[in-house]
This record gives C-alpha cells, structure tokens and sequence, in this order.
C-alpha cells in the first residue's frame, strides 16, 4: 500500500439527502443504486457516516490520510462555504473545497466570496459544476470567468464536476476544458469524474494542457477507464489524481481496488497523495 493516500473527492452522508442521509427516501435508495452500478461489495456502507465521527472513522478505518470534503451550490444541493469549514477544520484528517454560483451571487458576490473562503476560511479550491447549474452551460461559458480569474490570482485549483449524470450530455464535452485551459494558462483546473465517458477526449486535453488534471474517482472502475490509466503510466503521471467519491462508492474498496488497477509502483504514489499534495499546496 501506498504510505500516503490523499481522497479527492468525499463527503459525508449525514451532508444531505443526496448522499444518503435519510433511510426510506428515493435518494436513499439512488445512492445504493448508484453504489452497486460503480461495483460497491456493500451499497450501505455509506449509514457509517451519520456523524462526523463516524466519517473520520471511516477515513481513518481506509488508510486515507485526507479526505477532501467538497461543497456544492447548485439548486436543490447547497454547502455553504461556512458549512464546509465547520465540518474540516477540526479533523486534521478533513481539507475543504468551497463552492460559489455566479448565477445566484452575481459576478462581484461570486469573487468577493472565492476570496473569503480561501482567504478567511482556509478552504483550498473552488467547485463549479456547469452542467448542473440553474442555466446549464459548458465550463468556458464567460459567466464563470471571474471566478477562474481570481482562482488564478489566489493560485488555488478550481474543480470542475462532469461525468454521465450530467442532465444534458452535450455539457460533458471536454473541448471546454481545453479551452479553458488555453484562456487561462495559469489556473490548475481539476476535472471530477475524468469526463467519463469521454475519456480519450478528456486524456488528448490533458496531453495538450499540462494545467488540466484528472479525477476519475468511480468512474475508474468502470468499462474503458483502463486508458486513465495507461495515460498515467506514460505522459500523465503528474496529472491524475485518486478519488473515492464516497458516499457513492466505499472508501476502504476504493483504495485497494485502485491498486489493483495495474499503476506503476512511481506512478501510483503520485496518483494517490503526491499530485493531490501538489496542486492543493498541502502542507
């Protein structure tokens, strides 16, 4: 096993319904769904994280020396950046990712709160999920731009949600990101769930733009995923990143089945800690 696995995508299910936070609801039984098509051996593992405790139980339980929690604010899932903090900043174990929607805070709102949730809150990137928002749109829509703007400035990553349950098929288009990419040079852009199912698209970004990088988290696992994974044994070791996407798949499960994926020993290190440590500026 690796001696340092860092989580790139998790949260609690005591977070909210979608995650599983109340037994007998459809979203209970969406997460077990869910579970089980991504290959989960236990689709109520997630019951474990009622609590805090039993979340960081969970984390510790795994081998995963971080996991991080991110937010959400898109309608009908909203974490504020505030809420984010609370649940991080007492476990040692939990880093944060705030979220902000230019829709609802407007561009000026959007900029002043990525500021403080970086800069008072200690949280270490910003999530936009495009695709889910009240105006579904692609990731280089210029409506997002003053967000990567100050992304850039404050040189913390901004993380980008796309993958088969995006509602419109035509937002889990890579292109954007490489667009994206080539207007700004300088922002670390992190694609949640690799883009899948596009995922020669989303490696050829990847192999043009060396600021763009790639978080498959379940999808890995899924069928065509194992080009993730030559990608990073060849030129893309520095770009991708492990995710568990807990509460939609098992923590501990992940972790060994990931190593089972056939990465090369230097590889798998920075695929599970040392390119998460970087472009987080974890210390």
């Amino acid at each position: 096993m690796a001696t340092e696995i860092i989580d790139m995508r998790s949260r609690p299910s005591f977070l909210h319904d979608f995650y599983g936070a109340t037994p007998g609801t459809k979203e209970y039984d969406v997460v077990k769904w869910l579970n089980r098509r991504v290959g989960a051996k236990d689709d109520e593992h997630f019951t474990r994280s009622k609590t805090i405790k039993g979340f960081v139980d969970d984390v510790r339980g795994s081998g995963i020396q971080t996991a991080v929690v991110v937010g959400r604010d898109i309608p009908g899932i909203q974490h504020s950046n505030d809420e984010i903090y609370k649940i991080t900043n007492k476990y040692k174990e939990l880093v944060g990712i705030g979220s902000v929607d230019p829709y609802a805070l407007g561009s000026q709102g959007a900029v002043k709160e990525v500021e403080r949730a970086i800069k008072e809150l200690g949280l270490k990137g910003i999530n936009l999920e495009p695709g889910f928002g009240a105006v579904p749109t692609h990731a280089d829509d210029p409506i997002f731009f003053p967000v990567y703007e100050i992304c850039a400035q404050l040189n913390v990553p901004v993380c980008l949600m796309s993958g088969p349950t995006t509602p419109n098929f035509d937002h889990n288009d890579p292109a954007a990101i490489g667009r994206l990419a080539r207007t700004f040079p300088n922002l670390s852009i992190i694609c949640y769930h690799g883009f899948y199912p596009r995922v020669n698209e989303i490696i050829g970004v990847a192999f043009r733009y060396e600021n763009v990088f790639i978080v498959p988290d379940m999808y890995i696992f899924l069928p065509g995923s194992h080009l993730y994974v030559e990608a990073a044994n060849g030129f893309m070791k520095d770009q991708l990143m492990f995710g568990s996407s807990y509460p939609f798949r098992p923590m501990g499960q992940s972790v060994e089945d990931y190593q089972k994926l056939g990465f090369r020993g230097d590889v798998l290190d920075a695929v599970l800690s040392g390119n998460a440590r970087r472009v987080l500026k974890l210390t």
